[in-house]
């Protein structure tokens, strides 16, 4: 009787798993089977020597690691990604009463061209921007990596979020 009991409560489960071809735990909806993904290029005014295939490497680690697509490096792969990152810069963002800057802010752009070989509708060719403020008195030199490490985190989850999940 318990073990009829299980059954029912678990066949609803089993049959919506097993009858869903398409599927993802990350709510990516993955369709394809392979992903090229190019070598970010550095367009930006202020170059950061690493900083494209830092980025490259964040996007390719989040993809691959959220989705189970193989990775290749030809021309028909089912998605194919490709960009540049158009902005490396610091600004100021906070000033105290004397004038003298508080806070400063390094911002990073990537512009990003996806194409989806299986729905076209899917394409697209987007500008993503995140930042990261920190305190003026740092030196940049000295907080850069922390800095790169989260800006570079949240772009590969922009990034990843409009091309799979479609946010």
């Amino acid at each position: 009787m318990r073990s009829k009991l299980i059954l029912l409560l678990l066949l609803p489960l089993l049959l919506m798993v097993a009858g869903c071809h398409i599927y993802s735990f990350s709510g990516a909806t993955i369709e394809g089977k392979t992903l090229n993904i190019h070598q970010l290029e550095n367009k930006a005014r202020n170059v950061e020597p690493s900083l494209a295939s830092t980025l490259t490497d964040k996007l390719r680690s989040r993809i691959l690691s959220q989705t189970g697509l193989s990775p290749v490096n030809k021309d028909d792969a089912d998605y194919d990604m490709s960009g540049d990152i158009t902005a490396y810069e610091v600004t100021v963002t906070g000033a105290t009463n004397v004038q003298v800057a508080s806070k400063n802010r390094l911002t990073m752009s990537v512009k990003i061209t996806f194409k989806n070989r299986l729905n076209e509708k899917s394409n697209f060719s987007q500008t993503f921007t995140r930042f990261s403020d920190f305190d003026a008195s740092q030196i940049l030199d000295n907080v850069k990596a922390a800095l790169i490490d989260d800006i570079g985190n949240q772009l590969a989850d922009d990034i990843f979020n409009k091309a799979f999940v479609n946010w």
